[in-house]
């Protein structure tokens, strides 16, 4: 142990040697001042509040995408970049406004991603594992879904005349996507193979089918869940010999047909596969339909660059569509593999989804204005991630802490779990790393609590927002506040009173022209 710890503090001595451990411009006090008083000077301009209304509005939702996550892949996305990390910015880091989202479901202290997703699409506290209906629904009780319904802000856009898209690198009819647009008090009845007897004999519908039939005009969809769609036994487009990835629909329905179907007159696309989507004029198409897996999709990392678009890829073409509406648009954009990978305490996974979102949210960025489009980032719930031991700076994000543990005299990676697969215990005691190839794409970081699955974690997550009345999402808020301060932004739903009708940009507008009359008024007579 004594030899393996010589060899790994050699190691340490000569990466100090051959890389310093920050940029020789940071001794400099002036750096760090200048530094100070640029970003004052910028927190000085944003003085002047956006009030415009929103023409469009994107909500990016990192699942799982607690605080400790959104630093560790900024750390990451720099190192890719080629710096130390630390002092790189992510996309969403430079909205310039930042509040915390208290998470709980109204029956969890730490929540589930159906109860959340109630909370920041429909604007309603619900309960554990449901969707789209009140706390006054009981999961997996079908009887207790009628009356309880409630609608979200991709419904109040499309009421609105807006065109309305969702994205996810998960099931189309996944928590997220799936409070959208479905009433359902189980999250998991993703088809009607998966729901039970008397949930189909009482009247409910499956997630799948209410995508297509509660709001049957959703503009843009895309994301996985291909085997939901169709009859039982249907064979995969891709994986024509794989058994599990086959049609489970027992209605014997083909909801993509059924869709094409009501588009026959319509300018629609149904794509499978990356090409296809790639080769789209955006221009030319309303309606778009892509489900790229019978499941989920893969992770960024695994990803076959040819048949599986990035989450990036999906977002351009998703708003080069949704701009053909004069009315604009709301788009939901669902980073979902994020809570995969720390599910299954594969933190390089998780971490490189968060990153991929980033990159979707820039490009968005370069897609819209701020000056029109609200765009708010993120997250449903944390997870119980960390990283820590006083590691260096620029030390690798995958890489270990300094110092071994001084109680067993081990090294341990940085990133550790508070429970998960992870643990491991080899011979009465905690598994040694010190021959474990630890930055491998699906490495499982050590645990202290053995569990199947890690857990979510319950304290708040950040939202960042930029563009029109981005200031309202201030502070820390119940998380159903998100949509309703999205819809005062944009003039939809409950709150269109502010509005002007015709003439100026923002909605302050409205308030003043009484007195702008008046006051004209009163020049005439003076004159």
């Amino acid at each position: 142990m004594k030899v393996t710890a010589l060899i790994f503090w050699c190691c340490l001595v000569w990466w100090g040697q051959a890389k310093p451990l920050f940029p020789e411009e940071e001794k400099d006090p002036s750096f760090w001042k200048d530094w100070a008083q640029r970003t004052l000077a910028q927190a000085l301009k944003r003085q002047e509040l956006n009030k415009n209304i929103a023409k469009n509005l994107i909500l990016f939702l990192g699942d799982g995408m607690g605080v400790a996550t959104v630093t560790a892949a900024r750390i990451l996305k720099g190192q890719m970049n080629g710096g130390h990390g630390e002092e790189s910015l992510l996309e969403m880091d430079k909205f310039p406004y930042v509040a915390l989202s208290k998470t709980y479901n109204t029956d969890a202290q730490v929540p589930d991603s159906a109860g959340t997703a109630t909370a920041y699409l429909c604007g309603v506290k619900a309960n554990e594992g449901t969707v789209g209906v009140s706390a006054a629904a009981v999961r997996g009780q079908c009887d207790t879904t009628s009356g309880n319904e409630v609608t979200s802000i991709l419904k109040w856009a499309k009421d609105a005349g807006k065109s309305v898209g969702i994205v996810t690198t998960t099931r189309v009819n996944h928590a997220t996507p799936s409070a959208a647009y479905a009433h359902c008090v189980d999250r998991d009845w993703y088809s009607d193979a998966e729901m039970p007897e008397a949930a189909l004999q009482g009247g409910c519908k499956d997630i799948a089918r209410q995508l297509f039939e509660n709001i049957p005009d959703i503009d843009v969809i895309m994301g996985g869940g291909r085997k939901y769609m169709y009859p039982q036994n249907t064979t995969d487009v891709e994986y024509p010999n794989v058994p599990k990835d086959r049609g489970v629909r027992k209605d014997g329905r083909d909801l993509v047909e059924d869709w094409r179907q009501r588009r026959s007159n319509k300018r629609r696309a149904y794509v499978w596969n990356r090409n296809d989507l790639l080769s789209l004029n955006p221009a030319n198409v309303d309606y778009l339909l892509g489900l790229f897996e019978p499941g989920d999709l893969p992770y960024d990392l695994d990803r076959n660059r040819t048949s599986d678009p990035s989450l990036t890829e999906m977002v351009n073409v998703a708003i080069r569509i949704l701009k053909n509406n004069p009315k604009g648009f709301y788009l939901l954009v669902e980073g979902g593999r994020i809570d995969y990978g720390h599910h299954e305490g594969r933190a390089k996974q998780a971490l490189h989804e968060a990153v991929e979102m980033d990159h979707a949210i820039g490009q968005a960025g370069s897609l819209t204005s701020e000056d029109d489009t609200l765009t708010v980032v993120t997250a449903d719930h944390s997870h119980v991630f960390s990283f820590g031991g006083y590691t260096l700076r620029g030390n690798s994000i995958f890489g270990l802490a300094p110092k071994v543990s001084d109680m067993d005299h081990k090294p341990y990676t940085s990133i550790l779990y508070a429970n998960g697969p992870g643990y491991k215990v080899i011979d009465g005691t905690r598994e040694n790393i010190t021959n474990v190839n630890y930055t491998e794409n699906n490495y499982q970081a050590q645990a202290a609590v053995p569990l199947n699955m890690e857990t979510h974690g319950g304290e708040d997550v950040a939202i960042f927002s930029k563009g029109p009345m981005a200031h309202l999402l201030h502070g820390v808020q119940e998380q159903n506040y998100i949509p309703h301060a999205m819809a005062y932004a944009a003039c939809i739903g409950e709150n269109p009173e502010h509005c002007r009708s015709s003439g100026s940009s923002t909605p302050a507008f409205r308030s003043a022209w009484p007195a702008l009359l008046t006051s004209l008024a009163l020049s005439r007579l003076l004159c």
